[in-house]
């Protein structure tokens, strides 16, 4: 694939998913703005990320029924206008409703770049486009709080999504020439019966139920670090300002170097051994990070550790089961990404809960535990050698 393509697909996988994350540090504007309490804004983000686990269900699957190009530019268009009916809001039912479609159009046009560079790639090269698209999600989600708080401060929040909304038409103006066509397939199943076959992968696929515990387990774990992190950071004695803790954010930009390379390990045939390694890191990480409150560079080690184990695990689980026909990789990544959403939601919940009981130290002992978990899970699943050579000889 010329590599022309291999960026236009990482960049707008990553403008894509940064629209799902452009609230987040603005809520204490929108409180002020819409007239909501501190507590109840919080909401807005709630109805960003249930547009996306919908997108994951209804919107992503539509990839394997329909001209991936075409698809493409309706779901862009539609993202463009749910971006600037948030600009527009009036009421709070309005922002609400802006901020759904913004997951929904958001997660669908990202996971739907994903697949869509898996099924254009060859099978040799897929590990790569995989993992460069991935890195573009990366980049996207690190540089997200940073254009918002930038643009904010510069013309307030709506200015956020109106700029975004016109760098996704630009994205837009080359998508419509730029993207190879995907024939539609031949046999169209009913819409009801697609949405549900997503699901019946689960049954099916026994490589995706395993990388998909490993990705609930992985996201769980990166879920909890990062949840509770503000909590240490801004109490004394440290009590850093809430920029400079997204600062740390930015370290995982080393994550987006090493989801290519494992991209590419993958295709060469290594993805055990770097599952293995990712899963060593992932669980190393603690250590450095059960320091934190000793010294702000044990925390940047640790962090750089966690990023690069959790990226290197991602890009090597979706490069896996995207080895299976073209024609099934929105259901398998629509499949693989809510591992993702359970994963996520459940290590905050847990993070925060067990910060109130036991500190910082407790959610080390949690993080660690998780992550000695999913070393044991992988370990477990390993395909046999007997059974391999079986297969082999077969």
């Amino acid at each position: 694939m010329p590599r022309k393509l291999v960026a236009l697909f990482a960049c707008t996988s990553g403008a894509s998913v940064a629209n799902v994350y452009f609230a987040q540090p603005l809520l204490d504007s929108l409180a002020v703005d819409f007239g909501v309490a501190p507590a109840a804004i919080g909401g807005v983000v709630t109805a960003t990320q249930a547009g996306s686990v919908l997108a994951l269900l209804l919107l992503v699957p539509l990839g394997d029924q329909y001209d991936r190009r075409r698809l493409a530019r309706l779901q862009l268009m539609g993202l463009v206008l749910a971006l600037g009916s948030v600009a527009m809001a009036r009421s709070t039912i309005a922002l609400m409703a802006g901020m759904l479609a913004v997951g929904l159009l958001g997660t669908a046009m990202t996971q739907g770049m994903i697949a869509y560079a898996a099924s254009t790639a060859a099978p040799r090269e897929r590990g790569r486009v995989v993992g460069a698209a991935q890195a573009g999600v990366v980049v996207g989600l690190l540089l997200a709080r940073v254009w918002s708080g930038l643009v904010a401060d510069w013309v307030g929040w709506r200015g956020v999504y109106v700029g975004s909304a016109a760098v996704m038409a630009a994205l837009g103006a080359l998508i419509w020439r730029q993207l190879p066509a995907q024939p539609a397939t031949a046999s169209r199943l009913p819409y009801i019966q697609l949405v549900r076959s997503t699901l019946g992968l689960l049954l099916t696929d026994r490589v995706l139920r395993t990388r998909g515990t490993l990705a609930l387990l992985m996201f769980a774990v990166f879920s909890i670090f990062w949840s509770a992190l503000a909590l240490p950071l801004t109490a004394p004695p440290l009590s850093l300002s809430h920029s400079a803790v997204g600062a740390f954010g930015l370290l995982g930009a080393v994550g987006a170097f090493f989801a290519g390379r494992a991209g590419r390990w993958a295709d060469q045939g290594w993805g055990q051994h770097t599952s293995a390694a990712a899963l060593v890191l992932l669980l190393l990480a603690w250590i450095p990070l059960g320091f934190t409150q000793s010294s702000l560079w044990w925390l940047a080690a640790g962090i750089l550790l966690l990023d690069v184990g959790c990226q290197a695990l991602h890009v090597t689980n979706q490069a896996m089961i995207l080895r299976r026909p073209a024609e099934s990789h929105g259901r398998l990544i629509g499949c693989y990404m809510l591992f993702y959403a359970v994963g996520s939601g459940a290590g905050a919940i847990a993070s925060t809960a067990v910060y109130a009981h036991a500190g910082w130290s407790g959610v080390c002992i949690l993080g660690a535990s998780v992550s000695a978990v999913a070393l044991v899970v992988w370990t477990a699943t390993l395909p046999h050698p007997r059974a391999s050579a079986e297969c082999v000889r077969s």
